[in-house]
């Protein structure tokens, strides 16, 4: 069984503060491989949000807050990662998605990794910083609520 997180929204708050919001429901990574030529004079206004705790939807690439942790099957994981190496052509300019498809499986398992540990319906967080080193990820956990998650996230068995 593997996990994978989906993007929540437990106010609107998100679609104020990306320019591109996550829609509710979708698969999300961290990333932060976004942000890997951004500099400091980048990080303002919307762009700040997403660099600072934005996660990465891997459906609409847009960003979202909050992540929850849901099963996910493996035709759905082939499914994103066919979409993510899409992305890879189309924005960062992999040469052609038999290229691209080992680093978006390899993003989409770190994910996984990261989810592993905990249970379903734990809210994740991601905080990032720039440093001299680069960008600086660090990720917090919410243990799932009393409340019934499922009015926010989608969980499902296919």
């Amino acid at each position: 069984m593997m996990r994978l997180a989906r993007a929540v929204h437990l106010d609107e708050s998100d679609t104020l503060v990306f320019a591109q919001p996550a829609q509710t429901g979708e698969w999300c990574i961290p990333g932060g491989f976004a942000f890997a030529n951004w500099t400091e004079d980048r990080l303002t206004g919307k762009d700040k949000q997403a660099f600072s705790n934005g996660w990465l939807g891997v459906e609409t690439f847009g960003r979202v807050s909050l992540v929850v942790i849901a099963r996910i099957e493996e035709a759905e994981m082939e499914r994103l990662t066919e979409n993510l190496a899409g992305h890879f052509v189309a924005v960062y300019g992999a040469p052609d998605l038999a290229t691209a498809r080992p680093a978006a499986r390899e993003q989409l398992m770190d994910m996984v990794d990261l989810c592993a540990d905990h249970d379903d319906n734990t809210l994740l967080a991601v905080s990032r910083e720039m440093t001299e080193a680069g960008v600086r990820e660090a990720f917090r956990s919410i243990p799932a609520p009393e409340a019934n998650l499922s009015q926010f996230a989608v969980h499902g068995d296919e």
